[in-house]
This record gives structure tokens, C-alpha cells and sequence, in this order.
């Protein structure tokens, strides 16, 4: 649940990790602090957060730095900050990876709703009972099947491959309509999730995140295809 989740504020201006501590944590969550990105990687080490807030403006390594190694590394939800708010800024803290980014001054109710506006994009699809094996059913997707009435992905042991919620509606939606190209923002509006944006890279960041869970090979993608300057498409079965 959102009020059980671990938040980790990297900001290298110890009165602004003071001030998100108390309001967050009033608010239910467990927040740390970092100053900067030796506090984060040992903090990583010792327990990965739910969500990540990272200031770009960091000493030494800066923000920008930190959510590239956040997304090769950890599939964690970050929401960048910076003192920076014009459009080319916001459009890099996306293009590196931030799930949301927010301009310093912000007000606190609107980081509130943006830290669980992703935290439930994050969420977890929980694993349906065993029992639902008993009937085999589903998409193929090379190697995997697709349950879509319990929301599940197997491998070819019969194995779950944990996705968030996000992801599984993305994989419902091409799985609905295989070999068909679909845009970004027919996925989007597929998906039925107001939280996403058009304008951001969160469909970019999710497919790639797919990819590495069902491609043998992420690099060269034969089930989710890239069709240059259309979108993507799913390709079922083996070929």
C-alpha cells in the first residue's frame, strides 16, 4: 500500500530533505534522506526504496547521472526536481528515464499527488492462485504466455515473471491486437491511464523495461517491434 512505502529523497540541501521527511512522513511514508550519490548507491545497497525523488542538481555526480544508473540498474520510479523548470529541462529529466519531474518552488500537495500518481503505476499485479493453471489458456509471446484473465506472464516452466501494473496493461493492450501497429498515443488511450503524458517517455521507458524480461535478446526485439516513426507492435508466437 502507498502509505507502507519506502521513499528515498536525494537533495544535497539538508533543509529541504528535513522539510520532505516531516510532510511525507506525515503523510504515512517511511522517507531517508541522501545528500548525495555515495549516500544513494549505499543506500541502494542496503535496501531498495519504492520511489526515488532526485534532485538534478546534485555535487559531483548529478541528478541526471543518477536516474540513467537508476534505470540500467533498478526498475524503481523516479521523480526528478530542479531548480530548473523550462520545457528543454523537463524533456531531459524524461529523456534520462524520470518517470515525473517537478519544478522547484513546488507546492507540497502537488509532489504528494505526483509520488502517488507513480506509485501506482508501480504496483505490483498480484500472482492469482495456482488453481487458475489447471485450464491452460493464453497468448503466446515467444517464449512466454500471457494470461490475461489472471493477469499473469508465464515462462516455460509455468513460472511468474513479476510485471507492475503498468506493464501488464501495456502487454494486454498489443496482446489484443497482435501484428498490428499501434502509436504511442494509441497505447495511451488503450491503456485507459490519465496519469501517463503523450509529451513524456513513460510508454518508451516501459516497452524497454518488456524487452528485457521477454527478448532473449533487448537489443535486436523479435516479439515488441519498434516500426520507425509509427509506434510498436507485438508479434505473437515463434518465428
Amino acid at each position: 500500500m502507498a502509505e507502507q512505502a519506502r521513499l528515498l529523497v536525494v537533495d544535497d540541501d539538508a533543509e529541504v530533505r528535513r522539510l520532505l521527511g516531516d510532510y511525507l512522513g506525515g503523510q504515512g511514508y517511511q522517507v531517508e534522506g541522501c545528500a548525495d550519490s555515495t549516500a544513494l548507491r549505499q543506500s541502494l545497497a542496503a535496501q531498495l526504496p519504492d520511489l526515488v525523488l532526485l534532485d538534478v542538481g546534485l555535487p559531483g555526480e548529478d541528478g541526471l547521472s543518477l536516474a540513467r544508473f537508476l534505470r540500467e540498474r533498478h526498475d524503481l520510479p523516479v521523480i526528478m526536481i530542479s531548480g530548473a523548470g523550462t520545457p528543454l529541462d523537463r524533456i531531459v529529466g524524461l529523456e534520462v528515464g524520470a518517470d515525473d519531474y517537478l519544478a522547484k518552488p513546488f507546492e507540497l500537495r502537488e509532489l504528494l499527488a505526483r509520488v502517488r500518481s507513480v506509485l501506482r503505476r508501480y504496483r505490483v499485479v498480484p500472482t492469482a492462485p495456482q488453481a487458475a493453471e489447471s485450464q491452460p489458456s493464453g497468448i503466446p509471446l515467444g517464449r512466454f504466455r500471457l494470461e490475461l484473465d489472471s493477469r499473469r506472464l508465464l515462462d516455460e516452466q509455468g513460472a511468474d515473471i513479476e510485471l507492475t501494473a503498468m506493464e501488464f496493461d501495456l502487454l494486454q493492450a498489443f496482446a489484443q491486437r497482435p501484428n498490428r501497429p499501434l502509436s504511442r498515443d494509441q497505447l495511451l488511450n488503450l491503456t485507459q491511464n490519465r496519469d501517463w503524458s503523450p509529451f513524456d517517455r513513460s510508454i518508451d521507458i516501459r516497452i524497454a523495461r518488456l524487452r528485457r524480461k521477454l527478448e532473449d535478446d533487448p537489443e535486436k526485439p523479435r516479439i515488441i517491434r519498434t516500426l520507425r516513426g509509427v509506434g510498436y507492435m507485438l508479434v505473437t508466437g515463434r518465428d
